[in-house]
């Protein structure tokens, strides 16, 4: 069995979506191992345009299992509205897998980052303000929500 990665060094787009795209035809998985919905790749699926930003797109091949890993971030909010938009262009999203150990980004976490932002006045460094920034945060300092923690009914309470 062999393992495809498609990996960025650049900080920014590298077409890394086109490339993962490619290759996710024919692959088993594709998975994404961190970030968040701040950035995004559009796949263009006959004359239709399909705009991912969080699911990967192994999505929209039939024998691929996509997978959210556990070094992402998730906007569930976001995440619904992305899976709506497949399912309405009849693409089935049943087969997305999500690590127990992912991360949600909370309404805290995009509030905190728009304060950051606006405190450092010239100095701002051009967030998107989606809260990706305070949920890795919080995700270092081990006291972030993950997936996992919303199947603990005790820790839930």
């Amino acid at each position: 069995m062999s393992t495809t990665v498609v990996l960025g060094a650049q900080w920014g787009d590298e077409g890394k979506g086109k490339v993962t795209d490619f290759f996710a035809s024919t692959a088993d998985f594709v998975v994404r191992f961190q970030g968040g919905n701040n950035a995004g790749h559009t796949i263009v699926v006959g004359e239709d345009k399909i705009a991912l930003s969080l699911t990967p797109s192994g999505v929209l091949y039939p024998d691929c299992v996509p997978v959210i890993g556990s070094g992402c971030v998730i906007d569930l909010g976001f995440l619904k509205q992305e899976l709506k938009m497949l399912e309405d262009k009849n693409i089935d999203t049943e087969k997305l897998a999500i690590s127990p150990n992912a991360h949600f980004i909370m309404p805290y976490h995009k509030l905190l980052d728009e304060l950051i932002e606006e405190s450092l006045g010239e100095n701002k460094i051009g967030t998107t303000k989606k809260g990706i920034g305070p949920c890795y945060a919080d995700k270092i300092q081990r006291k972030g929500i993950r997936i996992q923690d919303l199947l603990d009914k005790t820790n839930l309470k």
